[in-house]
């Protein structure tokens, strides 16, 4: 029963919305520049400090260092597609992290932040990160577009620091932002940048999201167009400043419970090439998390929502994340994702001899353009 459910859903899914009869996929993975776990001494001290593994986030996410990046790019260039490009990654990234020195100097009283281009230099085990990220863009398989400015929630961290708690003064001086669930502000996760309260508080994204999209501008030498927020569940109201500072497309889920403050909720139908007053809402339709024990096969439940998506004439927009591709801390983590990554991209170009590689911001575009 619970088959037919899902597989009537899946249907249901790919109905409404943009069409094409070229055979597209994007991957969409999130997470990419975000510090969360630093080493495994960090997670041994974490844990003795009672601070616990909540998901494998918790005990595999850790910033993507030369060996993940070499590996990954190994694997996307293993397959081309009808015309000769390889597979293509837009790896949704936080273009700045803690700047953790600089807090602690400040015995916890202020918030610092860093470019991730200087978080690299300073990881030993990232040191060529960031220019392998300049050779991965050139070549077109790693595109970088824009996962807010930070990959938590800033009233929260701040909130935390005035009370000098516990467990986020662990994290920083272990050099890490993870295992914090617990959040000072009601109807906030910590790791969410755009969860809010009150309404109110939506204007002061504002000001962080012109930041962080000109700091993206300097890390990467170009400005995004595609926004994915961290944690989810955005309001639509932070779009304009949004739209104004460059982007154009926007994830969203295709049913979104809509934060209106206080608690209270709406439920919004999105579908993929939704118009709407600052751009286009694109829509996941599949899933590959190869590192999340669910107990099913990645590679062919990944295949099937595809197939499902190209008998509807849509684009397959592949939703992952990067602790899927992650091995700093355990290399068997990374040898899982990669493997199945591998084994899911020779088996799409087999059985699609025509399908098309893209990025999602080029989707987006494809879709403004035929719209």
């Amino acid at each position: 029963m619970n088959r037919l459910i899902n597989s009537i859903y899946q249907n249901l899914k790919n109905i409404p919305g943009w069409r094409t009869d070229r055979k597209l996929v994007a991957f969409s993975v999130d997470d990419y520049g975000n510090v969360r776990l630093a080493s495994k001494k960090a997670r041994e001290n974490l844990n003795n400090a009672g601070l616990k593994v909540y998901s494998r986030f918790d005990q595999y996410d850790t910033l993507e260092t030369d060996e993940d990046i070499n590996i990954l790019f190994d694997a996307l260039t293993s397959v081309k597609d009808i015309n000769g490009h390889n597979a293509i990654f837009t790896p949704f990234n936080v273009p700045c992290n803690i700047d953790f020195d600089k807090v602690i100097e400040s015995d916890y009283q202020e918030y610092f932040y860093e470019l991730v281009s200087e978080t690299y230099q300073k990881t030993q085990s990232s040191k060529h990160v960031y220019e392998l990220i300049s050779q991965g863009i050139k070549a077109n398989i790693f595109l970088p577009q824009f996962h807010g400015r930070e990959h938590f929630n800033l009233r929260v961290f701040l909130q935390k620091l005035k009370k000098r708690d516990h467990d986020l003064l662990m994290c920083l001086n272990n050099r890490s932002n993870t295992s914090i669930i617990n959040s000072e502000i009601k109807n906030v996760k910590y790791t969410a940048a755009y969860h809010f309260n009150e309404f109110i508080e939506n204007r002061e994204f504002d000001s962080i999201n012109i930041d962080g999209l000109d700091a993206f501008e300097k890390v990467y030498g170009y400005r995004a167009t595609h926004f994915n927020p961290p944690g989810g569940n955005d309001h639509p109201v932070i779009h304009s400043t949004l739209s104004d500072n460059g982007i154009r497309y926007f994830d969203t889920a295709l049913i979104k419970y809509e934060h209106q403050g206080n608690g209270e909720y709406r439920r919004r139908y999105h579908y993929l090439g939704k118009k709407h007053d600052n751009g286009i809402y694109l829509v996941r339709n599949c899933v590959f998390e190869p590192t999340e024990n669910r107990d099913i096969d990645w590679v062919s439940y990944t295949l099937k929502q595809i197939e499902t998506a190209f008998r509807w004439n849509k684009p397959a927009i592949i939703s992952s994340h990067r602790v899927n591709f992650c091995g700093h801390i355990d290399p068997k983590n990374r040898e899982t994702g990669i493997s199945a990554l591998r084994e899911l991209l020779k088996k799409i170009v087999k059985r699609w001899p025509d399908v098309e590689f893209i990025s999602a911001n080029k989707l987006g575009e494809l879709i403004a353009e035929k719209k």
